[in-house]
């Protein structure tokens, strides 16, 4: 466990460093966002320094530790510098919501698709199942979210575009999100479960006389959770990176959208903050995934 909250703290203070470098190089000035570009000297200098920015790098990372850890951290810029955290607050649960309903979408059609493939391999079942999933990995979020708006809300009117009001506003954007994780998924799910038919223990199963259903379902897919939880921990941080387009696409009100308001209006301390916690929640999930081995595959409890 020690180990385990080292590696978290290294990797949250290395995400902490490294979104503050990129920052001071990313082209553009918070003044000038504020001021714009015909303000005087007298005023940039003014600015910059009632806001911390005349500060080199590190002493601004010292002072952004220490509001939050005080919980007096605020948006970068006036004139309204509004408390950071509970704007985070008001965000986290909904890009947590859309993260877990994109998961829940990705495996409702990647656990079936990858059984029936392994199933029933070099079937034309097999190759139309992995031909679905090497479409799912090809279309990209940025260019599917707007395909499902014009076709679901624009065309059909079945579901709104945009917003957070209901389950409705959820739909579109977790089918979204969760189609190439499905995709994935499936591939690896059919390549986990091929490989569990091969082994013994399913020969002796089959021996037996066990209906093909229970064979494939409670000796061979059981088999085949370890790998996939892996894989599902790891996932996770790639849904919350790939939330952040989508929510912008749906104006979903999440993290995503909260981290990329705030890198258009150069707030540092909002964007290292929301990267801060978007890190957080990876470490967390990889944590939870680790303790899911012990409960998968009893020998993992046992050799710990």
């Amino acid at each position: 466990m020690s180990r385990r909250l080292v590696s978290a703290l290294i990797a949250m203070v290395g995400a902490l460093l490294l979104v503050s470098l990129f920052l001071h190089l990313v082209p553009g000035d918070p003044v000038d966002v504020m001021l714009g570009e015909q303000a005087t000297q007298v005023d940039r200098a003014a600015l910059r320094q009632a806001v911390g920015l005349d500060l080199p790098w590190y002493a601004q990372l010292w002072t952004f530790a220490r509001d939050l850890a005080t919980g007096e951290l605020r948006t970068s810029l006036p004139p309204f510098q509004r408390k950071v955290l509970p704007a985070l607050g008001a965000a986290l649960p909904y890009t947590l919501l859309l993260t877990v309903a994109a998961m829940a979408v990705s495996l409702v059609l990647a656990l079936p698709l990858g059984v029936m493939a392994a199933a029933r391999r070099g079937t034309p079942v097999d190759a139309a199942a992995m031909g679905v999933s090497v479409a799912g990995v090809a279309l990209p979020r940025f260019w599917l979210g707007p395909v499902l708006i014009i076709l679901f809300a624009l065309k059909l009117d079945w579901l709104p575009v945009s917003g957070a009001e209901s389950w409705r506003h959820l739909v579109l954007p977790a089918f979204t999100l969760g189609t190439a994780l499905a995709a994935f998924l499936a591939r690896m799910t059919r390549a986990t479960m091929l490989e569990a038919l091969r082994e013994d223990y399913v020969t002796v199963a089959r021996a037996k006389g066990l209906s093909p259903r229970v064979v494939l379902w409670k000796h061979a897919f059981r088999n085949a959770l370890l790998p996939l939880v892996t894989v599902l921990g790891l996932e996770f941080g790639a849904l919350l990176g790939g939330a952040i387009v989508t929510e912008k696409v749906f104006a979903w009100p999440g993290m995503g959208t909260l981290l990329l308001t705030a890198i258009e209006k150069r707030d540092y301390n909002t964007v290292r903050a929301t990267v801060l916690l978007f890190t957080f929640c990876y470490v967390l999930v990889n944590t939870l995934t680790d303790m899911a081995y012990s409960w998968v595959d009893p020998r993992v409890r046992r050799r710990s």
